[in-house]
Formats: C-alpha cells, sequence, structure tokens
C-alpha cells in the first residue's frame, strides 16, 4: 500500500511501505491551502514538475533540509543547484530512472515553465509529468500542470497506468470537460483532481469532472486535504 496526502494545490506526498517518501511540486510557503501545523519529517525523493512558483517554491528549502533525491528537467536542476541544492537527478521527457524503489518516467506537458528569480524569469525548461512505478507493478501518472493533449493515448499504450493525477481547476490548466476526456485516453481506474480551488479561478470541481465520467468505469477520487488515504 501507498500512502497519498494531498497537501492542497497541486502539492502531493507518497509514502511506501519501506517508508520511502515522495513529495511532488513543493509549495507550503505562501500555499493557502497547505494544511495549518503540517509539516514533513521526510522526504526521500522531490519531483518538480515545472518551474512556477506554486509548484517549486519550497524545492530549495526542502531539498537542504533533508537532501532527497531531486528530479526534474535539466534546466531546472541545474537551477537548484545553482542556489545550493545537492543530489539533483535531471531527466528529461522519454527517460526513466531508479528513485529509491520506485522507478520515474518523464513524460509531456501542455504548459509553460518559467521560474521567478529575484524579480526576473529564468528559463525552466519545458513542463513535465511523471508516471510513477511503484515495487508492485502498480503505475501512476502524475499529469502536472497541462492542458489534454493527444499523446496521453500513449501514455496508456506505453504505462498502463491505473491511477491518474489531474489537474481540473480551469483558467492556467485544463478544466472538468478537458479532465474527463483525458482520464478516457490514459484508460486509468482512478482519478484523483488537483489544482482546483484555491483561488477563484480555479474553479473546476470533482462533482463537475464525476458527473462528465458517469456510465465510465473510472472513479473520481476526490481527496481531503491534509488527509492521508491508502491505494
Amino acid at each position: 500500500m501507498t500512502g497519498i496526502t494531498w497537501l492542497g494545490h497541486g502539492t502531493f506526498e507518497l509514502v511506501l511501505d519501506n517508508g520511502q517518501t515522495i513529495v511532488i511540486d513543493p509549495w507550503v510557503e505562501g500555499n493557502p491551502a497547505f494544511p495549518q501545523g503540517r509539516s514533513f519529517s521526510r522526504i526521500d525523493t522531490l519531483l518538480v514538475t515545472h518551474g512556477h512558483f506554486d509548484h517549486s517554491n519550497d524545492a530549495v528549502s526542502l531539498a537542504k533540509r533533508f537532501r532527497p533525491q531531486v528530479i526534474s528537467n535539466y534546466e531546472i536542476c541545474t537551477w537548484l543547484e545553482s542556489k545550493g541544492v545537492e543530489n539533483t537527478s535531471a531527466m528529461n521527457k522519454g527517460g526513466t530512472q531508479q528513485a529509491g524503489s520506485i522507478r520515474v518516467t518523464m513524460t509531456d506537458a501542455k504548459h509553460s515553465s518559467g521560474i521567478m528569480d529575484d524579480g526576473k524569469f529564468v528559463y525552466g525548461g519545458e513542463p513535465a509529468g511523471y508516471v510513477l512505478h511503484f515495487p508492485d507493478g502498480r503505475r501512476a501518472y502524475f499529469a502536472g500542470d497541462t492542458a489534454v493533449f493527444g499523446d496521453m493515448a500513449l501514455i496508456a499504450e506505453l504505462y498502463q497506468p491505473e491511477l491518474a493525477f489531474l489537474p481540473i481547476g480551469d483558467h492556467f490548466t485544463m478544466g472538468p470537460q478537458q479532465a474527463a476526456l483525458a482520464a478516457r485516453l490514459l484508460k486509468a481506474r482512478t482519478v484523483i483532481p488537483m489544482h482546483y480551488g484555491t483561488f477563484p479561478l480555479l474553479a473546476g470541481k470533482p462533482s463537475e469532472l464525476a458527473e462528465l465520467l458517469q456510465g465510465t468505469d473510472v472513479r473520481v477520487w476526490e481527496l481531503e486535504i491534509g488527509r492521508t488515504v491508502q491505494w
């Protein structure tokens, strides 16, 4: 089993049976949805999908504190190294690497990826998603920030993810309508909605996604922020 905790917006903590702790897109400081009083006690693997502050804001501080294996694209890893982060493990789309007891494959995403650094934008490479290959053979797809794109069907063909984390907020990412199509393309059994409700602009709702997926075998798994569930 894997413990999954949604920490608001696009930030997640995954804890494997062996204790390996994976944090994806860390945004703590300034995140209005991050649960009050919540903190990290261990991070072994840190994944960053793209450079926007609401997905990478605390990557430097957490990486320096816990010294995890930090996985992102080449440009973001180079920027993190310039900030004193060690143990970066750069990769690019199509590649797979080992991260503790899981394997990580980087996939495409349709978005942008600038890093705000001292009032100036730094090129953050291209945004990405990840397929996580768990030791028991299960696979999960973490889309990051993206619109729907046809090659999600290739992700389904290549990796057959049972679980998909999909943004549904709209405005900056796909909304429920596109997310419903993404779920069909991915053929995932379960979808965890994310990147919604943090701000008024992110108005997509899990109930809308569930309604659009009525008549399919897809389960929309609406998580409560800060509450750990087992998968």
